[in-house]
């Protein structure tokens, strides 16, 4: 198997391992990975960036009381709003 061979199960793993949300275990072994390939390190720290600009920017996301009633009314989730 050539140089890359782990690259696509690195990314089913990309975003709970930037979010810190794997096992200290695979985390080492995907740590280890990225020490020898620049590829995943770039994809990794594009994601990371990717994350920080859109926290850094976004507005607040709450909706109005009103807004919100109507929209699980018509999703049928009116239990979930207490109603």
């Amino acid at each position: 198997m050539g140089k890359h061979e782990h690259c696509p199960e690195l990314l089913n793993f990309l975003s709970d391992y930037v979010d810190g949300a794997l096992q200290d275990e695979l985390c080492a072994e995907i740590d280890r990975h990225l020490e020898g390939c620049e590829n995943c390190r770039i994809v990794v720290d594009t994601l990371r960036k990717t994350i920080y600009l859109y926290r850094a920017t976004s507005t607040d996301p709450t909706l109005p009381d009103d807004v919100r009633q109507r929209l699980y009314h018509r999703l049928d989730l009116d239990d979930f709003l207490g109603l």
